[in-house]
């Protein structure tokens, strides 16, 4: 019975595998970063409705699902498949405008998608399961190019940063009781498949605008308020901060200036800094950042500089749920063998995803592959082995649909039963979202010299 279903996956997958492999060279080859994935949306859109699917579009933004019905009550299990490249100037294969690079092999993730989509059409790879799968290719999971998602922000066009909160906020998940995926990854020899513990980290991401005065920074210095030297003094008072971190909750703080000042001779008027503020724990990531920006606040006043601060909602923390956990390491060494796959026991991991959004509100799982080479984000990045990144998690991920939906789909709703989410309700976390929000100033100038400050 057992060898049956193994010899089953294998081979409607091993169908298909120049398919996975043509998707995963076409990907490579157009990379693009988040929310402009356009190629890559209409290319995924074009595997799909060949396979005979309906897709439901995302429409002014790049995305889109795909929904299996199996005909039998029960629970909705999401695949998901994100599209986006970075940034990575200096990579050999980034695009020559853009310079944007599959950096993260977030592409082969889309390749085991189309894998997945074209086995669960093959004879007797859904028969005995129950409920509904969503196949689901996803915009957006890096925060990148801020400037452009908050133009999209003010247009209306998108509510959040990144493409899986997005996708909550536009219903896409409505439906949905688990999601997947799996990503790109490096594993010592003999392990196919990791899979985390521990939380990663989420963020805040935070835009802060420092408007001082402009003067000739030689002949009358005086006159002006220097923004440059506001901009220097928060970090200081950020960095002072630093010895309240409690350890375990392993916040980060690493601003960046990407405005300083226009002209040596003029005294700068308007500095930019940007950063995220990194976190395990939701409400210590909430307490930190509000004593970041009081923090940046004083600076501006003890300058008379005027603040402005934008923090944005980013990825929340993510933890595997543990029974999604332990069926990943059985769907892999069914098919692998006993000892491919890794249930790692860190207590923290330093990476962030956005599909800690949706795992606040359901059970997820994100294991990490082998077969990658250099580091990520790093123009050393390669797919070494496309058989390992791409192949064995469409695989996996078609056999643990099947450990999860088969038997009146038990093992689903064992799932289900011991779920302990963040969220009861997608309400409940748009307000905690909402409260991340600080917009606008924050330093204000009364007329008889009295100076406030006013923290949202």
């Amino acid at each position: 019975m057992i060898m049956d279903e193994i010899k089953l996956v294998k081979e409607a997958v091993e169908k298909h595998s120049s398919l996975i492999f043509e998707t995963e060279k076409f990907l490579w080859a157009h990379p693009e970063t988040g929310f402009r994935e356009w190629t890559a949306d209409q290319y995924l859109k074009n595997v799909f409705r060949g396979l005979g699917y309906d897709i439901v579009e995302a429409g002014d933004i790049p995305g889109f699902y795909a929904e299996l019905d199996l005909h039998t009550a029960g629970p909705c299990i999401a695949i998901l498949g994100e599209m986006d490249a970075l940034p990575c100037q200096g990579h050999p294969d980034a695009d020559p405008v853009t310079h944007a690079a599959h950096a993260c092999g977030h592409h082969c993730q889309c390749a085991a998608l189309a894998g997945v989509a074209a086995a669960l059409k093959e004879e007797g790879v859904t028969t005995g399961l129950c409920g509904k799968i969503r196949l689901m290719a996803v915009p957006a999971e890096e925060i990148v190019d801020l400037a452009f998602r908050v133009s999209l922000i003010e247009e209306g066009k998108i509510h959040y940063l990144q493409g899986k909160p997005e996708f909550i906020h536009r219903g896409y998940f409505d439906g949905v009781d688990m999601a997947m995926l799996i990503h790109a990854g490096s594993q010592a020899p003999g392990t196919l498949l990791k899979v985390r513990n521990g939380p990663t980290c989420g963020c805040i991401v935070k835009r802060m605008t420092f408007i001082g005065k402009a003067a000739h920074a030689g002949a009358r210095p005086g006159q002006g308020i220097n923004a440059l030297y506001a901009a220097n003094t928060a970090i200081t008072a950020a960095n002072a901060l630093r010895e309240k971190f409690d350890d375990d909750d392993h916040i980060r703080f690493h601003p960046i200036i990407t405005e300083g000042g226009s002209a040596i001779s003029v005294i700068p008027n308007r500095v930019v800094l940007e950063s995220y503020l990194r976190g395990s724990n939701l409400k210590a990531m909430m307490r930190y950042n509000r004593m970041i920006n009081q923090a940046f606040a004083g600076a501006a006043a003890s300058i008379g500089a005027r603040l402005e601060i934008h923090d944005y909602p980013g990825a929340l923390p993510m933890k595997n749920n543990p029974v999604l956990r332990q069926t990943a390491k059985q769907a892999v060494e069914l098919l692998e063998g006993e000892g491919t796959c890794l249930l790692s026991s860190e207590i923290w991991s330093p990476g962030g995803t956005d599909l800690g959004n949706l795992g606040s509100l359901i059970p997820v799982v994100q294991p990490s592959t082998t077969g990658i080479e250099g580091v990520g984000h790093s123009k050393e990045f390669r797919i070494k082995n496309p058989y390992h990144c791409c192949q064995i998690p469409a695989e996996c991920l078609v056999m643990m649909t099947r450990l999860l939906l088969r038997d009146g789909a038990k093992r689903a709703k064992e799932v289900i039963a011991k779920a302990a989410p963040e969220f009861a309700s997608k309400e409940e976390y748009f307000a905690a979202m909402e409260a991340f929000s600080t917009r606008g100033e924050v330093v204000n100038y009364a007329e008889n010299g009295n100076i406030s400050i006013q923290l949202s």
